[in-house]
C-alpha cells in the first residue's frame, strides 16, 4: 500500500468528529503535510538518508540544527494530528542527582537491614518520577582530555564543604581550585605520585619490572572496589588497562559520580549481601585500597564473591589494613579454603594469587567449601544472594590469565570455549565497523573532539561535543568496542548485556573490554549525566516484546545523557518512528537515517544543553 495513502488515512483517523474551525485548521494542516511527503517522495523516502548522499551533508553544525528543527515540526504535526503532544514535565531541583532503586529511608521501613538497606532494590522502588532530571543551575559542559581528567566542574557534582581536603587516603584526595573547579592532580605532583608509586610497588610484588609491564603479565581488566575518586584507576588507564570503579551510593561526594565526571569507568555497587552483575571469572585483578568492605562478615561469603569474579591466576590486592587485626586474622584464615596464596606483603598492601588449578576446590586439603551446584552461572549473578559455594570450578572458560597472548586478539578456539559461531562474531564487528565508517562519518565532526578536520566556521561552539565515554546498551558480542577502537577513537565503552538476551558478557570481558550485566525494564546503576553517547541496536525492539515502557526507558536515557550527549538508535522501522515520537515528547533534536537494509533505521538524537 502507497505510505502517502496510510499518512491520509491516519489524518482522517486522528481528525475525528471536531468543531468546524478545528476541521479548517486540520484540512490546512493537511494539504501542508501532503505537499511535504510528495515533494520528499520525490527525492526519497520520508527524510531519509541513505548511503548514496554525499558526506558534506552533516559537515556543517548550523545546517544540521535547521534539519533537526524541520522535522521536530513535521513529526509534532503528523503524529499527534496537528496538535502537539503533550511534553513531559522537568524534575524539581531536588532530584538533580537523582538515582533510582536507592532509599535507605525507605528501605529501612521495608524491614531491611544489617547493611541491606544501603543496597540497590528496584524491586520494591516506587519512587521513580515520571519526569526529566535537569542538570544543576550551574552546570558546565565537562573539560576534554586529557585535562578533563584531573579537572572538574565544582557545580556538575554533589559534594560538601567537608569533603574538599587535600589530604585522605591515597586514592580519595582533591583540591578546590579557583572555588568553581576540582583538582585531583596537584600542582607538587603528591596525589599522582603516591598513586604511581602505589601501582608500581603492586607490580613489583607480583614479579615483575614495573608496571608498564601488567599487560604482558596477563593483567587488563581491573575491578577497583571502593575507588576513591578514580586516581588509581586514572592511572591504570594511562597504561592501556581497563578499570571498572565500583563504589557504594553516596548522597554527596560520591566516588561514582565523581569519577564518571572525570570520564573514568565507574558503576554503583556493594559487596553487601547480592552477589555483584558480573558474570564468573571476569576480572584478572581485583583492588581494595582502604574501599570500606568488612571482609570479615557474612561468613567469608564477600571473599568467595570475589572469588567468583577473579580469573584463574588473577590477584586479589588488599591495601590500608593489617594482618593482626580481627578481619586480618579472619582473612588469613579463609583465603586457602578458596585457594588463594598469599605472594606479596609490603606493610600495609597485600596481594593473594587464585589458583590456576580447578581441582584445588575438590581436594582433600581443601573441601570445606563445597561447588555451586551446575546452573546457568552467569545469570544467577544478577543481584542474586550471595552464595556459600564455589562458582565456575568446571567453566570451559577457565583459562589462567597468564596463558594469554600478549594480545586481545579473539581465536576460533577462543569462540569455541564460548560456544559462538565464527560467522555472527565477525559478522557484529563488520556491521559496528560499517556503521561508523559508513553512516558516523556525516556525523564525526560534530561529536569527536579528535577529528583532524575541525574549520572554525563549520564547527559548534566550544567543547565541540566530544565525547569519553559510550554506553553500547545491547552490546552483542563486543563489535561496537572493536570498531571504536580500530577506528582510533579514545573513547571507553560500557558493554552493557540485558539480562534476558544470549548470554555474551564473558566474551566481551575476554576481550579486554568491561562490560556488565542489565535490565533495561529497570534504571541503570549511574548517576544523572554521567555518559557522553548512548548506542544500542535492536534494543528496542528486544523490550517491547519484553513488555518494557519504551517511555521509561528514554527517561532513564535522558537521566544518564550529559546534557549535549547524542543517542544512536538502530531497529526496526516501526520501533524507530515510535522512538522519534518520544524524543519530541523530551525534547530532542532527532533525526532518522535510512540503512541499506530496507527494514532497518538509525535514530540519531542530541539532548540539549538548555531545556525549559
Amino acid at each position: 500500500m502507497d505510505v502517502r495513502i496510510l499518512w491520509f488515512h491516519k489524518l482522517q483517523i486522528f481528525s475525528g468528529h471536531r468543531p468546524p474551525r478545528n476541521w479548517l485548521l486540520l484540512c490546512v494542516v493537511s494539504v501542508f503535510v501532503l505537499v511535504a511527503l510528495l515533494n520528499s517522495f520525490s527525492s526519497g523516502a520520508f527524510n531519509t538518508l541513505t548511503t548514496s548522499v554525499k558526506p558534506e551533508v552533516y559537515t556543517n553544525y548550523r545546517r544540521l540544527k535547521e534539519h533537526t528543527e524541520t522535522d521536530y515540526i513535521e513529526l509534532k504535526t503528523i503524529s499527534s494530528g496537528a496538535s502537539d503532544p503533550k511534553q513531559i514535565r522537568l524534575c524539581g531541583k531536588e532530584r538533580e542527582d537523582y538515582v533510582p532503586c536507592y532509599n535507605v529511608s525507605a528501605n529501612l521501613l521495608l524491614g531491611f537491614k544489617d547493611g541491606e538497606e544501603f543496597d540497590r532494590h528496584c524491586e520494591v522502588s516506587q519512587d521513580q518520577p515520571y519526569c526529566l532530571v535537569r542538570p544543576p543551575r550551574d552546570y558546565k559542559t565537562p573539560l576534554s582530555w586529557p585535562v578533563g581528567r584531573d579537572v572538574i566542574w565544582n557545580a556538575n557534582v554533589k559534594i560538601s564543604k567537608d569533603q574538599f581536603l587535600s589530604s585522605g587516603s591515597m586514592t580519595k584526595r582533591l583540591m578546590l581550585l579557583e572555588e568553581n573547579q576540582i583538582s585531583f592532580h596537584s600542582d607538587d605532583g603528591l596525589i599522582f605520585d603516591d598513586v604511581k608509586d602505589h601501582s608500581r610497588q603492586v607490580a613489583e610484588m607480583i614479579g615483575l619490572g614495573s608496571d608498564a609491564d601488567f599487560w604482558h603479565a596477563g593483567v587488563r581488566t581491573v575491578l577497583d572496589i571502593g575507588c576513591g575518586f578514580g586516581s588509581f584507576g586514572a592511572h591504570l588507564l594511562s597504561l592501556k588497562l581497563m578499570v571498572v570503579c565500583m563504589a557504594a551510593y553516596e548522597l554527596t561526594g560520591s566516588q561514582v559520580q565523581l569519577s564518571l565526571e572525570r570520564g573514568l569507568p565507574a558503576v554503583l555497587g556493594n559487596l553487601i549481601s547480592r552477589k555483584l552483575p558480573f558474570p564468573s571469572l571476569s576480572y584478572d585483578m581485583i583492588h581494595c585500597a582502604q574501599c570500606g568492605v568488612s571482609w570479615d562478615q557474612k561468613d567469608g561469603m564477600l571473599l568467595i564473591e570475589v572469588n567468583r569474579i577473579l580469573k584463574p591466576g588473577g590477584y586479589f590486592v588488599l591495601h590500608g589494613t593489617s594482618l593482626s587485626t580481627k578481619e586480618g586474622s579472619m582473612i588469613e584464615g579463609f583465603v586457602p579454603k578458596i585457594c588463594w596464596t598469599l605472594i606479596g606483603r609490603q606493610e600495609e598492601t597485600f596481594i593473594w594469587q587464585k589458583t590456576t588449578d580447578s581441582q584445588c576446590y575438590s581436594s582433600s586439603t581443601q573441601g570445606v567449601i563445597p561447588p555451586c551446584r551446575e546452573e546457568n552461572e552467569d545469570i544467577r549473578s544478577y543481584y542474586e544472594p550471595l552464595a556459600s559455594c564455589v562458582d565456575a570450578t568446571t567453566s570451559k572458560r577457565w583459562v589462567p590469565i597468564q596463558n594469554k597472548s600478549s594480545n586481545s586478539q579473539i581465536t576460533p578456539a577462543d569462540l569455541e570455549i564460548h560456544g559462538v559461531n565464527q560467522d555472527e562474531f565477525f559478522e557484529d564487528f563488520e556491521s559496528s565497523r560499517s556503521a561508523l565508517r559508513n553512516y558516523w562519518s556525516l556525523l564525526t565532526p560534530l561529536i569527536f573532539s579528535d577529528h583532524p578536520k575541525r574549520p572554525a566556521d563549520e564547527d559548534p561552539l566550544p567543547p565541540y561535543n566530544m565525547i569519553r565515554n559510550v554506553m553500547d546498551m545491547n552490546a552483542r558480542f563486543g563489535g561496537f568496542n572493536s570498531a571504536f577502537l580500530e577506528a582510533g577513537k579514545s573513547a571507553w565503552v560500557m558493554n552493557v548485556v540485558p539480562v534476558n538476551e544470549r548470554t555474551t558478557l564473558p566474551l566481551i570481558l575476554d576481550q579486554g573490554f568491561i562490560g556488565i550485566l542489565h535490565d533495561w525494564c529497570e534504571p541503570f546503576p549511574t548517576y544523572p549525566r554521567t555518559y557522553d553517547m548512548l548506542h544500542a541496536n535492536g534494543l528496542l525492539s528486544h523490550l517491547t516484546s519484553e513488555g518494557c515502557s519504551i517511555t521509561n526507558l528514554f527517561l532513564e536515557m535522558d537521566r544518564i545523557l550529559r546534557p549535549e550527549g547524542w543517542v544512536v538508535l538502530s531497529d526496526k522501522l516501526g520501533a524507530i518512528e515510535n522512538a522519534r515520537a518520544i524524543t519530541t515528547q523530551i525534547r530532542w533534536e532527532a533525526r532518522v537515517i535510512e540503512l541499506e537494509n530496507g527494514s532497518q533505521r538509525m535514530l540519531v538524537c542530541q539532548k540539549p544543553f538548555v531545556r525549559k
